[in-house]
This record gives structure tokens, sequence and C-alpha cells, in this order.
């Protein structure tokens, strides 16, 4: 029986819910499930992470829901992941730190400038090719403030070099451009160059970022490329590439950029959903001047 009616049985027969609960609880359960595959084909419920829940909550602010009815739909799925892991329907339960927008307002984390000069130049700063498609992979995410799903899904078409400007392909297919600048159209060039060496003639267009068996990367290959990288320069508790995101976002509105600029940049539907950069930066300008006012 596949895991949504099991879980749906026990609210049934174990818990005596309504019939109108469970069905709330089914409604959220297969809206998430629709989210992730379309996210990635290769996603499952026990191979997602905690970044894909964030992604979908940021999707359900984007479309304008309202805080409490997304704060209803991860309370389903914090049951869900509970009631599975007891049954060893998954090993890990990614739900459980993910908080709505509403219980809880914590600042996104993100990379500084000084730690992001150092993975860039230092951590990944190798001429080889793996070195390279890192770096690649970092400087999108950082320059361009891509999502996980943007970035493995860019083909060698959606790079315009002479014009220096990327086709993202985002959420429900919608499609932005985003501008970028020498260092990202050098790198893009040379990863270009190297990985077509070493992987052979390809057919035109095709996938940008390849594994090592020439393969479209995945979410999870990117996921723990990332991880292990991020590990290198920073303290953070959380090291994934939505963190990136973060800290292109973070990084634009720190060096002058206009809110509403950043909320195209990003793909956000909604100005809200960018808004949540505004408090990393006070946050910021809070701590400079506790450190630097004489008399704070």
């Amino acid at each position: 029986m596949p895991m949504i009616d099991q879980f749906l049985s026990y609210l049934q027969l174990e818990r005596n819910m309504s019939p109108l609960t469970v069905l709330t609880y089914e409604t959220a359960l297969r809206e998430f499930e629709a989210y992730f595959s379309g996210e990635d084909a290769q996603f499952t419920w026990g191979t997602i992470d905690s970044d894909v829940i964030r992604n979908w909550v940021e999707s359900m602010m984007d479309e304008g829901q309202q805080a409490t009815t997304i704060n209803k739909k991860l309370s389903a799925l914090r049951s869900f992941f509970r009631f599975a892991l007891k049954r060893g329907l998954v090993g890990h339960d990614p739900a459980h730190r993910v908080r709505g927008p509403k219980n809880s307002k914590p600042i996104p984390q993100f990379v500084t400038e000084k730690e992001m000069n150092v993975l860039l130049d230092e951590e990944v700063g190798g001429e080889g090719y793996i070195d390279v498609r890192a770096r690649t992979i970092f400087i999108l995410f950082y320059e361009a403030g891509l999502r996980r799903a943007e970035l493995v899904g860019l083909n060698d078409d959606d790079v315009d070099l002479t014009a220096r400007r990327l086709k993202v392909t985002g959420k429900r297919n919608k499609q932005r451009i985003v501008p970028f600048g020498d260092e990202m159209a050098e790198q893009l060039q040379c990863y270009m160059k190297l990985r077509d060496e070493k992987m052979g003639q390809r057919p035109a267009g095709g996938a940008l970022l390849l594994n090592d068996k020439g393969e479209r990367m995945t979410a999870q290959q990117v996921y723990e490329l990332v991880k292990k990288h991020l590990s290198m320069v920073t303290n953070l508790k959380k090291r994934s590439p939505h963190v990136l995101r973060h800290s292109f976002a973070t990084a634009m509105l720190n060096n002058g950029a206009g809110l509403e600029s950043v909320q195209k940049l990003l793909g956000h539907e909604s100005l809200k959903t960018t808004e949540i950069y505004t408090h990393t930066t006070f946050e910021q300008l809070k701590r400079v001047y506790e450190e630097a006012h004489p008399r704070a």
C-alpha cells in the first residue's frame, strides 16, 4: 500500500479522525508529492531533504497563500513524517526543523562575502575539471540567485555568453532572464570547454552541468557538493544550496540593490517573500552599530 494511503488509514482507524480532517491531510500530502516530483523526478518520500520543503513553503508564499494555510499543510507533513519514520517507511524526517512563516521568523542564514571569496578563490580555485565544475556551480548560485532545481535544469541553450544573460526556468515553468558579469561569463566558458574535452561530442543544447558519467547532474548530487565545500568555509549549521540563494539576496541588498530588483532576479511573485532578506540586512546593520558605536 502506498505510504500516503497507509497514513490515511492510520488516521481513520487508529486516530479516529473525521473524514474532513483526513481529507485535509490527504490534500496537503498529495500537493507536496506533486511538487517534489515536479522538482526532480528522482525525488521520493525517502530522499527529499529540508530544502525541498522550504522551497515548497516559498512557492506557497509566492502564490499568496495565507500563513495559516501554509502552516496547516506543514503540520500535515510533519505528522506524516513522524508516522513514516516510526513505521520504518523512511530513514529520516526532513520536516521537523522546517517552520512556517508565522510560527517563527528565523533570519535567513547566509554565507558572508568574505567566506564566499575564500570558497571561490581558494577552496574551489583549482584548474582541474572537478574544481572548475564546482566553482561554476557556486558562481551560478551566488551570482544568479538560482534555486537548486533551476540550476540542474539549465541547458547550454539557456546561456548567452555574448549578451551576458541566463534564461532560467523557475516554478510552474515560468521563465526569467538573469544578467551576469564578466566573471561568470569567463567561468562558464572555461567550464564548457573542459566539459566538452572530457565528455566528448554532445547533442547541441543539452544539459549544462554533467556528472562524471556524462549525465545531467541531479539535485542530490548538487546538494552533496555544496554541503561538502561550504563545510570548509563556514560554521553555519545549514549548508545547502538554498543558503547560497540567501547569500545572493543578502549581498545584493547590502550593496545597494532595490528590493523590487532583487525580487525579479530571484523570481519571487510576491514582494513579501523577498522582504525576509531585509531582516538579514537590518541584523547586520545592528551588529555593526553595536560593535562600532562607543555608547551602544
